[in-house]
């Protein structure tokens, strides 16, 4: 399976990066993947460029390529103005709109105080619904004072947990890409239900 990892980390180092890395660690205990990280750092006059003229350079082109094939994605951002990073948001304004549909994705965030933990829940999660993406019920967030803390690992094994029981459910049922599907209307499937 492809886990592809999204971070809007912007100093080196940084703590949004690392966890990230850490994520994708606790992910690739529990099952194989090969990882792709984007760090949208160095794409940030791409995206501003796919803005102004519609199309995405090579490397934009190629993270966005990456994100659309991964079988699951967990996206990280450092919590500015109580919100995701305006790199973050515009990185997710250039994907297509069917790219997250059903994909399984961990949310994640870092900040300066655990005051800005509900970014999770009030940016975060609104933004992967909107998309129509399949967000793990553990979101994790790392305040400055979590990095060394009790708590943080076991809420990163958790949501790593998640994220592996839905990618695994979504390599299950994904149907071939040359498969034949068959549209059946609804009233032949209810037909179909109630014959004998």
């Amino acid at each position: 399976m492809k886990l592809v990892v999204v971070s809007a980390g912007l100093s080196v180092p940084s703590s949004t990066r690392l966890l990230a890395d850490r994520l994708a660690a606790a992910v690739g205990r529990e099952t194989e993947v090969r990882v792709e990280v984007v760090e949208l750092r160095d794409l940030a006059v791409e995206i501003a460029h796919n803005f102004t003229n519609g199309f995405p350079g090579r490397k934009l082109a190629a993270a966005l390529e990456a994100v659309t094939e991964a079988d699951g994605l967990i996206a990280v951002t450092p919590v500015f103005t109580a919100s995701y990073s305006g790199l973050f948001k515009s990185f997710f304004d250039v994907l297509d709109k069917e790219a997250l549909v059903g994909k399984p994705v961990l949310v994640a965030a870092t900040g300066g105080t655990g005051r800005h933990s509900l970014v999770l829940e009030h940016a975060l999660r609104p933004l992967f619904a909107y998309l129509r993406a399949v967000v793990v019920p553990t979101g994790v967030y790392a305040a400055s004072e979590d990095w060394g803390a009790e708590g943080l690992e076991d809420r990163i094994e958790r949501a790593a947990e998640e994220l592996v029981a839905l990618m695994s459910g979504l390599a299950a049922t994904k149907p071939h890409k040359s498969a034949d599907l068959q549209v059946i209307p609804f009233a032949e499937q209810l037909a179909r239900l109630s014959a004998p």
